[in-house]
C-alpha cells in the first residue's frame, strides 16, 4: 500500500456589554478587522492569547505547559490534577489499580503526553536508522462508502468516514502481549528542487508511505490512508470559543480564488452536526470529543462518550475483542471516568498560548506587511474575540491572535492524501494556527511542518502550499532573500 505527495487584561470589561447586545457584532468586528498600519505592533498583539496569554517564561521547552495566565487559584489546581492524567502512562488490564488499567488492546501509546511531548508538535520518524517510539505520528484508515447506509451516514455528517472492516479507522501499531499489532508504517523520501529569486535552490522532500507486517490479513483493496503528526496543544479552549458566526464570516468571502469552507461533523455529546475546528481537516468540534476519541483510538481507553472497552478494535479483530479490558463499576464502567476525563480536557482547553517574542522589530514588523501583502493572511486570519465560556471566564471575551480561520481550503495535489473526512476532500485541510509556531524548536526539538511532517524548517512548509495558497507560495519565492527573511523573522515571532 503506497501513497505518494508533494494589554486588555484578563476580560475585555468595556466591550463584556456590547457584546451582550445589538452592537455585538460592530464592537468584534471593529477589533478583529484586519490593520493597515505596520508602522508598530497593534494593541493586544504582544499577547496572543489575551489575558489568557501564558505568563511564564518563552524560553523554556516548557513553554507549552504552562496555564491560561489569568485563571483563578481553584482551577489552577484542576489544572495541575489534569496535567498528571495527560502524563499518566497507562497498563493493561486487569491490575490491581483498576483506576490505571485498560491500555489497549491495540494502542498507539500509553499516555497522552507521548503524542504531545511537551504539549507541542509531532514528527515523523526522524531516521530510516532509529526507531521511533513517540507514538507522535498516527494513520487515518478509511474505505469508501459500500452501502445505502454507510452513503446517509456520510451525508447526514452522522460519520466523517467509513472505517475499515477489519483495521477500524486509525493504524494501531502497537499492542499488549499476546496481541498482534495491526501493521508498521515505513516512509520513503524523495527529493525535488526549487528555485527561489536570487538563484537560491531549496530542496522539498516529498513523502511515500508503505504499511508493511499487517497482523490480521490482507488490507481492504480501497483503503485510504493518512499520515497525522500530533498538532501543537496550546490555545484549544480560546479556539473553542471563536463564536461560530465570526468564522464563517470568512467562510461567506472569495478574493483572489481563496474560498475558505467549513466542515460540518457530528457532535457526539450534542447529537447534532457541529462547525468542526479540530484536527488537520477540522474533522472534531470539541475538545471534550477530541479527547475522547485519542483515548479510544490512540490508547484504547473507554469513555463515557465512547464506551468500547476494546478501543478501535473491529469484530474481526477476535483476540482484541476477546481480551480482558479496564471497565470498572467505580467509574461509569468505563476505563477513563468522568471525573478524571473531565480534568484532562480542561488540561486541554487551558494550555497558554506564550506571549509574542519581539513585534516591534524593524524586521519583524516588515515581514508582517510582506505576509499581509502577498495574501498569507487570507487564510492565516489574524485575530478573532471570543465569547463567553460558561465556567471559564478567564477564556471569554478575549482579543486573540491564532492566525488561522479554521476553515478548509484546497491546498493543491502536492498535499493530498486522497481521503475525504466530512466535508473535506481529499486536498482540502484546515488551516492551523500559527502562534507558537516559532518556538517549535525550543518546545519539541524541531523544525518539521505540515501534517506529516515533511517540511524540515517553515521555507519548505510554504513552498508546499498550492491550490488556493499557490499564488501566495509563488509571490513568497519571488521575494528578495532580505524580504523572505523578514516574513520568516515575522512568523517565528508568532
Amino acid at each position: 500500500m503506497r501513497l505518494a505527495v508533494v494589554a486588555f487584561g484578563a476580560v475585555l470589561p468595556l466591550l463584556t456589554g456590547a457584546f451582550q447586545t445589538h452592537g455585538e457584532d460592530t464592537a468584534s468586528g471593529s477589533l478583529i478587522k484586519p490593520t493597515t498600519d505596520f508602522t508598530e505592533p497593534e494593541p493586544g498583539e504582544d499577547k496572543p492569547g489575551g489575558g489568557a496569554t501564558s505568563r511564564g517564561s518563552t524560553a523554556t521547552p516548557n513553554a507549552f505547559s504552562l496555564s491560561s495566565g489569568n485563571m483563578d487559584f481553584k482551577r489552577e489546581l484542576e489544572f495541575k490534577v489534569g496535567n498528571g492524567i495527560f502524563r499518566k502512562n497507562w497498563i493493561s488490564a486487569p491490575s490491581s489499580t483498576d483506576a490505571s488499567d485498560g491500555l489497549g488492546p491495540l494502542f498507539n501509546s500509553r499516555a497522552c503526553q507521548n503524542c504531545h511531548l511537551k504539549d507541542g508538535r509531532g514528527h515523523p520518524q526522524l531516521s530510516a536508522d532509529v526507531a521511533d517510539d513517540s507514538g507522535s505520528m498516527l494513520i487515518r484508515l478509511s474505505v469508501p462508502p459500500a452501502t445505502a447506509e454507510e452513503k446517509e451516514n456520510l451525508a447526514s455528517h452522522r460519520a466523517n468516514t467509513i472505517p475499515d472492516p477489519v483495521y477500524g479507522g486509525q493504524l494501531q501499531d502497537r499492542s499488549i502481549q499476546g496481541i498482534p499489532a495491526e501493521a508498521k508504517l515505513k516512509i520513503a523520501y524523495e527529493e525535488r528542487e526549487v528555485k527561489l529569486a536570487d538563484d537560491e535552490t531549496v530542496s522539498l522532500r516529498a513523502p511515500s508511505y508503505t504499511l508493511t507486517d499487517p497482523g490480521y490479513g490482507p488490507m481492504s483493496s480501497g483503503i485510504m490512508i493518512s499520515p497525522r503528526v500530533a498538532p501543537p496543544m496550546i490555545g484549544l479552549g480560546l479556539l473553542e470559543a471563536i463564536p461560530e458566526d465570526q468564522i464563517l464570516a470568512h467562510a461567506a468571502e472569495a478574493k483572489d480564488g481563496v474560498s475558505g469552507k467549513p466542515n460540518r461533523v457530528w457532535s457526539r455529546e450534542h447529537d447534532k452536526a457541529m462547525l468542526g475546528r479540530f484536527g488537520w481537516k477540522a474533522g472534531i468540534p470539541t475538545i471534550a470529543q477530541q479527547t475522547a476519541e485519542a483515548a479510544s483510538g490512540d490508547i484504547g481507553l473507554s469513555t463515557t462518550m465512547i464506551p468500547h472497552g476494546a478501543g478501535d478494535c473491529t469484530e474481526k479483530e477476535t483476540a482484541c475483542i476477546e481480551a480482558p479490558n479496564g471497565n470498572s463499576a467505580k467509574y461509569q464502567n468505563v476505563e477513563l471516568g468522568d471525573e478524571l476525563f473531565k480534568l484532562v480536557t480542561f488540561y486541554a482547553q487551558n494550555l497558554a498560548v506564550p506571549a509574542r517574542r519581539d513585534p516591534d522589530a524593524p524586521q519583524v514588523l516588515k515581514g508582517k506587511e510582506i505576509f499581509y501583502g502577498i495574501g498569507c493572511a487570507s487564510c492565516h486570519r489574524p485575530k478573532f474575540v471570543t465569547g463567553d465560556v460558561p465556567g471559564q471566564p478567564h477564556l471569554s471575551h478575549q482579543l486573540i491572535w491564532p492566525y488561522t480561520d479554521l476553515l478548509l481550503h484546497d491546498m493543491g495535489e502536492g498535499l493530498a492524501d486522497g481521503r475525504p473526512e466530512g466535508e473535506a476532500t481529499g486536498s482540502e485541510w484546515r488551516t492551523p494556527p500559527l502562534w507558537g509556531i516559532g518556538l517549535t524548536e525550543t518546545v519539541s526539538g524541531h523544525t518539521l511542518f505540515l501534517h506529516d511532517g515533511r517540511a524540515r524548517n517553515l521555507t519548505e512548509a510554504i513552498l508546499w502550499h498550492g491550490g488556493e495558497a499557490e499564488g501566495a507560495r509563488d509571490k513568497f519565492a519571488d521575494l528578495p532573500k532580505a524580504d523572505r527573511d523578514a516574513l520568516l523573522a515575522f512568523v517565528n515571532s508568532l
